[in-house]
């Protein structure tokens, strides 16, 4: 989704793209169909470009560790030696405020630095190992510039709005505690907006790490209310507490996909990381990153809210 919206955002403007991906987009761009893990197709796809924007990542709220190190470290790996060896001059990697996330709310937080070793869950170590992986800098590596888009949502979402909708329609949907940790998303345009406003600013940003949000943030019940009656779907009416929500996502970690017997296919109804992000507040200060970008988001989130809503 993110990566589409980046593709259109770059080719509107007169920039011509190549995309890099797994299967077919149909679209007018040209397109290198292969796996980011595959070093040569990776560098067959860089060479001759201008910059990088570094989408690719395994976001699976559930899996096996070696699968997210595959895409998001040995991937990135991948790309930075690919750039390296055909010369690109700047990378925009695509990170999330989840690699220096640590358990405890963030309220108005900036980027603080990567940190695989007390970030939760296999997505964010391995997003976090690949950030550090791309601002490391070294001989003949372009310059980069990381951008941790927060909760990115819209039309034809996936993800989250995806998620909140299904559940929503079969009744599963549910806030944790008193649904009022704020919580602050990016509306997918935005998102796209900031991150070419990266690509063209890299030089200057070069080791940088920069969180992209709306800078609206609302309480998650409110939240969650809001994307459903857009969808024209059921808001969600029960609440767990939060230490019993904890617990069971701790134990679904535990059991979903591990144990041979309780293997399953699909989401589980919750797990550990879910049931944190749902119960902790995380808003983040955007002063910083729209003066580094020269970035404002254009669309509000209560204007993306009615855009999905005519839409549905």
């Amino acid at each position: 989704m993110l990566g589409r919206a980046v593709a259109e955002a770059l080719a509107d403007r007169g920039d011509t793209v190549t995309l890099l991906q797994r299967h077919s987009a149909g679209r007018s761009h040209r397109e290198v169909l292969a796996d980011v893990a595959d070093q040569d197709a990776v560098t067959g796809a860089v060479t001759g470009q201008d910059a990088v924007v570094h989408l690719a990542a395994k976001v699976d709220i559930t899996g096996a560790r070696r699968d997210y190190v595959r895409t998001n470290v040995l991937g990135t790996r991948n790309v930075l030696e690919a750039c390296r060896k055909a010369g690109v001059p700047r990378l925009v990697h695509v990170s999330s405020p989840s690699v220096a996330h640590r358990g405890e709310p963030l309220v108005g937080a900036g980027a603080d630095r990567a940190d695989p070793a007390r970030c939760r869950g296999h997505y964010a170590r391995s997003k976090a190992v690949a950030e550090r992986l791309a601002l490391g800098g070294g001989p003949g590596l372009p310059a980069v510039v990381a951008i941790r888009p927060h909760l990115v949502w819209g039309p034809g979402d996936t993800q989250l709005v995806g998620r909140i909708v299904e559940r929503a329609r079969a009744g599963r949907l549910f806030t944790i505690g008193s649904g009022a940790a704020l919580i602050d998303s990016t509306y997918l345009p935005n998102a796209a907006d900031a991150l070419v406003a990266a690509l063209d600013r890299c030089a200057e940003l070069d080791g940088e790490a920069l969180v992209v949000s709306n800078g609206e943030p609302r309480p998650v019940a409110e939240l969650l209310a809001s994307i459903c009656r857009a969808a024209g779907v059921p808001p969600p009416r029960r609440s767990v507490p939060t230490k019993l929500a904890r617990a069971a996502g701790t134990v679904l970690d535990a059991s979903w996909t591990a144990v041979p017997v309780l293997r399953r296919t699909g989401d589980p109804p919750l797990t550990g990381f879910l049931a944190e992000q749902l119960s902790t507040a995380h808003w983040f200060d955007q002063r910083h990153t729209r003066c580094a970008l020269g970035w404002t988001p254009r669309v509000s989130l209560d204007a993306g809210l009615a855009t999905l809503a005519r839409l549905r």
